[in-house]
C-alpha cells in the first residue's frame, strides 16, 4: 500500500460500502434523513442525546432574544461540526468521518439578525443532496468538520490530514475549494495558529503516506511562503501544534496509522502504538533542526496558548491519560481511560527536560485563548465542559463526572491559578467558548465569551454571551436559536471588516 487517500485511509472499505446517499430534497433542505434508531445501551453515544445528527438546514430572522446582545458584537459567530448525512448503518459510522456542517449567527447593531446551518459541499455531499458539484473533484475531497476560520477576507472550513480548505461565504454557502492563491501542496492541518503581529498563518501538517510532518508559514500575501519537513516515524496523528514569537512546537504521542487495519476497512486506522515514544519537538520558528525532549505516554489533544521566557517554552494544552484509542472500541467514537485536563507544560531548553503540571483536573476540552495574544504570553484561558462528551468518550472502566455538576464553561486565570465556573443546568451541553475583546480594549479579558449552549426547555439551542469580565453573573444574552446545534468542534468569530 504505497499511497492512501482521504477516502481509502480515513473511511476504510467498510465505511464506504455502507455509506448511502438520500433521495430527494426539500425546499428547507435534504429530506429527512433517518437517525440512527437509539439503542437502550447507548451503542452508539456519537449519534444519541446532544450528539444526535440534525437533518435539515434552517434559516431564521430576527431570533428572539433574552437580555441584550452588546450593540458592539458586528459580525457572526460561527462554529463547525461533524453532522453525518444519510447514514443508514450506525455500525459504518464514526464521529470525526460525519460530513462538516457550520452553524452560524449574524449579530450587528444588537440585533440577532439570523440563524444558518449548512453542510459544507464536498463532492460527496453535493451528491448526496441532489446538488451539482462544479469543477473537478479535488483530491482527497472531504466536507470539512473540525473548524472554520476567518483569514484575509474569507472563511474557511478546515480539516487535517490531506482535504483542502473549503471556502464559505458570508451565509454560509459553499464557494468552493482553497489552495491559498495555488501554494498548497499536499495536506493542510484543522488547526492553524495566526500571529496577528507578524500576519502569518502557521500550520502543521501530517498525511499517513508521509515519512515526515510538514510546518507550514503562509504570509501576510496569502501564500505558503516556507514549508519546512519534520522527519518521524510510524506517522503520528498531530491534531495540534503551539507556536511562540520564536519557537514552533509539535508533539509526538503514540497515536500512529496502522496500514493493516487500513486494508482491513477500519474506519479509522489510527491506533495506541505502545511502541511508539511520546515526545515533544521545539523548532525555530524561521526552520532549523527540531531539538526532542521525551514525556510520558500521554495524549495531547489541544493548546490553549504557548509562549517564550527566557530559556524555557511554556505551553497550556488539554490532555488525556494514555491510552487513548482514536478509532474507539466497537463504539462510533474515540474512547479514554479519563477525562480531558488542563496542563502546564514547560521545556526547558537549557537543561533539556519537559516539566508538567496539572492546572485544573475537572473534565474539560477545547481551551481558547484572546486571538490576539497567539504566540505571546496570556493570563487567561477560557474552556468548556459537557457531561454527554465526557461520558462519550470514556471507556467502559472509566470513571464517569458526576452529570448534574459537569455542564459548565471556565474562564482560567493562570496567573493567580484560579478558575471561574460559569454552571449551566443539567443536560445544557456547552461547546466551545470563543473568547471576543471589546474594541479599544486594554485589559486582556475585556470583552465577551460565545458559545453554543444546549437549552433543554426548548429543545434546542442558544448562543450565550457572558462579558468575560463577569463571567459567573448573568448571560447578557441569551439569543434563542430555531434548532438544536449538536456538540462539534471548533468555531471562531468572524468581525464585519
Amino acid at each position: 500500500m504505497t499511497e492512501h487517500t482521504r477516502r481509502t485511509v480515513l473511511r476504510g472499505a467498510a465505511g464506504l460500502a455502507a455509506a448511502t446517499a438520500l433521495t430527494g430534497t426539500t425546499a428547507a433542505g435534504p429530506a429527512a434523513a433517518r437517525p440512527a434508531a437509539e439503542p437502550t445501551d447507548r451503542q452508539y453515544p456519537f449519534l444519541e442525546g446532544a450528539f444526535a445528527p440534525v437533518t435539515e438546514e434552517l434559516t431564521a430572522f430576527d431570533l428572539p432574544v433574552t437580555g441584550r446582545v452588546p450593540r458592539e458584537l458586528n459580525g457572526r459567530y460561527l462554529r463547525n461540526g461533524p453532522n453525518v448525512l444519510g447514514l443508514e448503518d450506525p455500525r459504518a459510522h464514526h464521529w470525526m468521518l460525519g460530513e462538516g456542517m457550520v452553524h452560524g449567527v449574524r449579530l450587528r447593531d444588537g440585533r440577532a439578525e439570523w440563524y444558518r446551518n449548512r453542510w459544507v459541499r464536498s463532492s460527496q455531499v453535493a451528491a448526496k443532496l441532489g446538488e451539482s458539484y462544479p469543477g473537478p473533484v479535488p483530491p482527497d475531497d472531504f466536507p470539512c468538520n473540525t473548524h472554520v476560520i476567518p483569514y484575509r477576507g474569507r472563511i474557511l472550513a478546515l480539516q487535517e490530514s490531506g482535504p483542502l480548505p473549503y471556502e464559505l461565504d458570508g451565509e454560509l454557502n459553499t464557494v468552493g475549494t482553497y489552495d491559498f492563491r495555488g501554494t498548497l501542496e499536499g495536506a493542510f492541518t484543522a488547526h492553524t495558529k495566526y500571529d496577528a503581529h507578524a500576519g502569518e498563518l502557521h500550520a502543521i501538517a501530517y498525511y499517513p503516506a508521509w515519512d515526515h510532518v510538514r510546518h507550514l508559514v503562509v504570509d501576510p500575501g496569502g501564500r505558503v511562503a516556507r514549508t519546512t519537513r519534520i522527519p518521524v516515524r510510524d506517522a503520528p496523528m498531530m491534531h495540534d501544534f503551539a507556536l511562540t514569537e520564536k519557537h514552533v512546537v509539535v508533539f509526538d504521542t503514540p497515536v500512529t496509522f496502522d496500514a493493516a487495519a487500513a486494508e482491513a476497512g477500519a474506519l479509522v486506522p489510527y491506533v495506541w502504538n505502545r511502541e511508539h515514544p511520546a515526545r515533544v519537538g521545539v523548532m525555530p520558528r524561521s526552520g532549523g533542526a527540531v531539538r526532542w525532549f521525551g514525556v510520558d505516554p500521554v495524549y495531547y489533544s489541544h493548546t490553549l496558548n504557548a509562549y517564550d521566557e527566557g530559556t524555557s517554552v511554556v505551553i497550556d494544552l488539554t490532555t488525556y491519560p494514555a491510552p487513548f484509542d482514536v478509532a474507539g472500541a466497537c463504539t462510533d467514537g474515540p474512547h479514554a481511560v479519563g477525562t480531558g485536563k488542563l496542563e502546564r507544560w514547560t521545556v526547558d531548553l537549557r537543561h533539556g527536560h519537559v516539566g508538567r503540571r496539572t492546572l485544573d483536573d475537572r473534565p474539560q476540552e477545547f481551551p481558547r485563548v484572546n486571538e490576539e495574544l497567539v504566540s505571546r504570553r496570556h493570563r487567561y484561558g477560557y474552556s468548556a465542559a459537557a457531561a454527554e462528551m465526557s461520558v462519550a468518550y470514556l471507556a467502559g472502566d472509566g470513571n464517569p463526572p458526576d452529570r448534574a455538576f459537569s455542564d459548565a464553561l471556565f474562564k482560567h486565570d493562570l496567573a493567580r491559578g484560579t478558575a471561574q465556573v460559569h454552571r449551566l443546568p443539567r443536560s445544557a451541553a456547552a461547546g466551545e467558548a470563543v473568547f471576543v475583546p471589546r474594541e479599544h480594549a486594554v485589559q486582556e479579558d475585556d470583552g465577551y465569551t460565545l458559545a453554543y449552549v444546549h437549552n433543554p426547555d426548548r429543545g434546542a439551542a442558544d448562543l450565550l454571551i457572558l462579558a468575560a469580565q463577569d463571567f459567573t453573573g448573568e448571560p447578557l444574552a441569551r439569543v434563542h436559536l430555531p434548532g438544536r446545534v449538536p456538540l462539534g468542534f471548533h468555531g471562531s468569530w468572524i468581525p464585519d471588516a
